[in-house]
């Protein structure tokens, strides 16, 4: 499979824009995994469980512990679903105008023939920051194909922004990703990202974020 990565172009927005949805809510299970593991969520399970038994009926043991794996499960969907819907207003309804307008910007996509037609199958971006005097670059909008992962192209994409940031004399590459994307967080550490800090501020309620257990890594990689 030859695979290109280049500049974005107007023509690939409904790809692109696919790609980003399924691939932010694709956590959605792997975070209602974690949560429902973890110790608080399994006791508050299990005392809603014998709570139903005290009261003398096995339909509120089954309801009750039920009703509480429903919530855990639609704060684990509603917490992705909301940074895609602001999203989707916002920066990713104008990729050029957010993404391309300078020169410390860039949105790439990487395309490959895939029986006979041209997908895109990764995107990145980066956009540039500045805190006091220094300048640096922010990458964003990692995502890959679930069918053409593993084969090298998260690092290709990782790479061209990491390149990208040297060639306009940044100082470092800062990212953010959630606690719930391993595989993503391997991937930047191996490029020599290291985790800084963390933050739980999101898109939605701050108990929906404290249900679902998440929180979001700030990771950076000097240049």
């Amino acid at each position: 499979m030859q695979l290109v990565i280049r500049r974005y172009r107007h023509s690939d927005k409904d790809p692109v824009l696919t790609l980003f949805s399924s691939g932010v809510r694709e956590n959605i299970g792997p975070c209602f995994r974690n949560a429902m593991t973890s110790p608080l969520n399994l006791a508050i399970t299990l005392a809603l469980c014998a709570a139903g038994h005290l009261l003398g009926s096995v339909l509120w043991a089954v309801v009750l512990p039920g009703a509480w794996v429903a919530l855990v499960y639609y704060c684990c969907h509603e917490l992705y679903a909301s940074f895609v819907r602001e999203k989707f207003q916002t920066d990713m309804q104008d990729i050029p105008g957010n993404y391309l307008k300078g020169p410390g910007d860039c949105f790439w996509v990487a395309e490959a023939e895939v029986e006979g037609r041209t997908r895109v199958l990764g995107m990145v971006a980066v956009v540039a920051k500045q805190s006091g005097k220094e300048r640096y670059g922010e990458l964003c909008r990692m995502s890959i194909s679930p069918s053409y992962r593993r084969m090298g192209l998260g690092l290709r994409l990782a790479h061209t922004a990491v390149d990208f940031c040297k060639e306009r004399g940044f100082s470092k590459v800062l990212l953010e990703t959630s606690s719930t994307q391993t595989a993503a967080v391997s991937l930047y550490q191996k490029l020599g990202f290291s985790h800084v800090t963390s933050h739980t501020k999101t898109y939605t309620f701050d108990w929906i974020v404290m249900i679902t257990k998440v929180s979001i890594l700030i990771m950076e990689k000097h240049l």
